[in-house]
């Protein structure tokens, strides 16, 4: 039998996935708000700062949003109400698409101040996700696809997209780069993000999802930097290293530990 405990925390996961998506159909502009890419003076816009990526990137989170919403249905199953994992994640999660939704709202009112400190605490909770998901193991290959394959994309992409959300904000409010111009400040930034795939990679041993998701950003900021109305060969170059760096650690850790499938 359900513990109330457990069908609280079901519920309130599948209502945040609610508004999370209602929240993306405002940020796309389907339901009457600005493209984030047109939001707050086009300060996100692929063209707005060197690590911004192209518009194509952002296809991802066709695939995130999904995978959220698997999560949402497939906790929300009897079987899995009392499962330990889903106990320690649920909330986590549901935080996470809450804090989507509020990121969304901040450029729609055009506080983008604000947008900063919310994909940060979005970052950190989606940092704690997945560390509960290396902690707590998945109970089946679904488990592993919807539950660890989603926060895994989730982590990368909200990974650069962090990024590229400081730079951005720090752009719009007149910041010059102490002097330094933004293709060095460029080529530094994706170089840390490159940095952080790793350390992920080294943490997850190899997961694969986070991998790919800040690879494919990585990939769009250099097709960005390279085409385009702002190019810049030096932030394009280091975009394509660090994203062949991060695939390759990813593999060559994962191969180390001997794991397989696709989580």
């Amino acid at each position: 039998m359900r513990e109330t405990r457990d069908i609280v925390r079901q519920v309130v996961v599948a209502a945040s996935a609610v508004i999370a998506i209602a929240g993306s159909f405002v940020g796309s502009g389907a339901a009457g708000g600005t493209p984030i890419q047109n939001a707050a003076g086009g300060a996100l816009s692929a063209t707005a700062t060197p690590i911004a990526p192209a518009g194509p990137a952002f296809a991802i989170w066709s695939v995130i949003y999904l995978g959220l919403v698997a999560y949402a249905v497939w906790q929300l199953l009897p079987k899995q109400s009392g499962v330990e994992r889903h106990r320690r994640l649920g909330y986590w999660i549901a935080a996470s698409l809450i804090l989507n939704a509020g990121w969304i709202l901040s450029v729609q009112f055009n506080l983008l101040a604000l947008s900063v400190p919310v994909i940060a605490l979005l970052l950190a909770v989606l940092g704690v996700a997945f560390g509960l998901c290396l902690t707590f193991r998945p109970t089946s290959a679904v488990d592993t696809i919807v539950t660890d394959g989603t926060v895994g994309l989730y982590l990368g992409w909200v990974s650069i997209a962090t990024a590229a959300n400081i730079a951005a904000v720090l752009t719009a409010s007149g910041f010059t780069g102490y002097g330094i111009s933004s293709n060095v400040w460029g080529v530094g930034v994706v170089a840390v993000a490159g940095l952080v795939g790793v350390a992920v990679a080294i943490v997850g041993h190899g997961r694969i999802a986070p991998a790919v998701a800040l690879s494919w950003g990585l990939g769009w900021v250099a097709v960005g930097r390279l085409t385009g109305e702002l190019v810049s060969i030096s932030v394009g170059i280091a975009a394509v290293a660090a994203a062949v760096i991060v695939l390759a650690a990813t593999a060559a850790i994962r191969a180390r530990s001997g794991r397989v499938g696709v989580a």
